[in-house]
């Protein structure tokens, strides 16, 4: 079942009780990794080391995780994209407000020092009216930010992102819109770390809540996303 995007985006801050939350869509594809932010532990499967005090809240679609752009982080040993020629990566999120630059999602690869900082990441600018997605990927041979700085979405609402890649062309999505596209030379990258909250050396925190995630090794379009919130 795919959310009413127009419903759940005007949900209010005062969340509704677990009981009465939305239903996610239907199982994952095989492909798919899936990592659901609705405890402090064993995200995905995977153990998690937090810090700071993240907090259980309730959301439309069930528990999330609430940052509070301080210091709280959940911090996770393992790239999901890792090895993968072509990608999406997903996430369901709320910002909440807070300081203008939010890297707050992030996979990085482990590398010798020196090492290029491979890396995929969701970051946000916070600005008077709202907020806009910064996707952002670099590696050996490639370094490419995708922002539109026109493209404001609202505080306090849930929203849905994405970006892929197509083996030739990156982009970036607000709620099944596209932001923007650039061509890129992407390599796979290797195996490594995330975090959830902050950037990996722990700056430029994140404040809001987080729901999901999704790591799919192919591009998907926009009539694909699996995540609630890309779709009417």
């Amino acid at each position: 079942m795919i959310l009413n995007r127009r419903a759940v985006l005007a949900a209010p801050l005062a969340l509704a009780p677990l009981a009465a939350c939305a239903s996610l869509p239907a199982a994952a594809p095989a492909d798919q990794t899936v990592w659901t932010f609705d405890r402090l532990s064993t995200i995905g499967g995977e153990v998690t080391h937090v810090e700071g005090a993240p907090q259980i809240v309730a959301s439309p679609f069930g528990p999330a995780v609430q940052f509070d752009g301080v210091d709280d982080a959940l911090f996770i040993d393992r790239h999901p994209l890792a090895g993968a020629a072509t990608f999406t990566f997903e996430a369901v999120f709320r910002p909440d407000g807070g300081p203008f630059e939010q890297r707050w999602f992030h996979l990085q690869s482990d590398e010798a020092p020196g090492g290029p900082g491979t890396r995929i990441m969701f970051e946000i600018r916070v600005v008077e009216g709202g907020w806009y997605l910064d996707a952002f990927t670099k590696g050996e041979g490639y370094n490419k930010p995708l922002i539109d700085e026109t493209k404001l979405h609202p505080l306090g609402q849930w929203a849905h992102v994405a970006q892929t890649f197509d083996g030739t062309t990156y982009r970036s999505f607000v709620n099944g819109v596209l932001q923007t596209e650039a061509q890129i030379a992407f390599k796979p990258q290797g195996p490594g770390r995330s975090s959830v909250g902050t950037r990996i050396n722990r700056v430029n925190y994140f404040k809001g809540a987080v729901r999901e995630a999704r790591f799919t090794p192919r591009a998907l379009t926009p009539d694909q996303f699996t995540s609630p919130l890309s779709q009417e």
